[in-house]
C-alpha cells in the first residue's frame, strides 16, 4: 500500500470470528498486521487498508520513534533501567563481600558482583527481574482475579520469555506471562493479567471476548496503547 510517498507493507492473517470487517494492528516492531475474515475479496481488503492509511502511517511513525530511542543495553553505571513503570539508574560495583546482589536504593538499582563484566551484570540483573516478576505477578494475579467472580480458583501462571507477546493462555488454563512485563507500569501489568484471565472463558478475540474484557477492565484500550508505546524501551536488551 502506498500512502503519500511512503510504501507500507502488511501481513494478512485470517480470523473466522470477524464477519464483515477487517482489524489492523501496528506492532511495536513496525510490522503491520491486517486481520480479515476468510475469503475476503482482495480489492475490498486493499480498500480497507487504504482507508486507514493515515492512521497506519501515524502509528508507524510513533513505533519507529520508540525503536530509535531503544538502544541496546551496555550494563554500565548511569544507564537507565525500568522496574514497575519507573526509571532507575544502574549502579555497578565490585566487592568480595557481597557477590551477586541486586538491591533497590532510592532511584537506583545497585548490582554488586565479584567481577562486574557486562555478561555477569546482565545475567544477575535478569535473574533479579525474574525473581521480582514471579513475586509481583503472583500478588497482582490474586488481586485482579478477585474481581472475576466466575473464576473459582486463582489460575496458575508461568514466566515465559516471548518476543511478541506479553502473555498467553494455554489450553490447560495455565497463564503464561512475559517476565519483562515487570518493567511496565502496574496498570499495564494488571491489564495483561485481565486480558489473559478473560481467555479462560473466551478463547478467541471475538466480540464476546472484548465485551468481557471491557467489563473487567473498562480502560483496557488506554492501558494497551500505553504498553505498546513503551514496548521497545522495556524490551530492549
Amino acid at each position: 500500500m502506498r500512502y503519500g510517498s511512503e510504501l507500507i507493507g502488511f501481513e494478512v492473517t485470517t480470523n473466522s470470528i470477524l464477519k464483515d470487517r477487517i482489524r489492523i494492528h501496528v506492532h511495536p516492531n513496525c510490522q503491520v498486521e491486517v486481520e480479515a475474515p476468510p475469503d475476503t475479496d482482495e480489492k475490498e481488503l486493499s480498500a480497507g487498508v487504504v482507508k486507514r492509511g493515515r492512521w497506519i502511517s501515524k502509528q508507524l511513525a510513533q513505533a519507529r520513534s520508540a525503536k530509535a530511542h531503544a538502544l541496546p543495553r551496555e550494563y554500565v553505571s548511569g544507564e537507565t533501567h525500568f522496574y514497575i513503570g519507573r526509571r532507575y539508574k544502574l549502579r555497578v560495583s565490585e566487592t568480595n563481600e557481597k557477590p551477586g546482589t541486586v538491591t533497590l536504593k532510592g532511584g537506583t538499582i545497585e548490582v554488586t558482583l565479584r567481577t562486574a563484566d557486562k555478561a555477569a551484570i546482565r545475567r544477575r540483573l535478569s535473574e533479579w527481574y525474574f525473581e521480582r516478576a514471579n513475586d509481583y505477578f503472583e500478588r497482582r494475579m490474586a488481586t485482579v482475579v478477585s474481581g472475576f467472580t466466575w473464576i473459582e480458583e486463582t489460575p496458575k501462571f508461568k514466566l515465559v520469555t516471548m518476543k511478541k507477546q506479553w502473555g498467553s493462555c494455554a489450553p490447560s488454563g495455565v497463564i503464561h506471562l512475559n517476565p519483562w512485563l515487570i518493567r511496565a507500569p502496574s496498570d499495564c501489568i494488571d491489564y495483561v493479567i485481565a486480558h489473559e484471565l478473560c481467555h479462560l472463558r473466551e478463547r478467541n478475540h471475538s466480540p464476546a471476548y472484548y465485551k468481557l474484557l471491557t467489563r473487567h477492565c473498562p480502560d483496557w484500550q488506554h492501558r494497551k496503547a500505553k504498553l505498546d508505546g513503551i514496548a521497545e524501551l522495556i524490551l530492549a536488551e
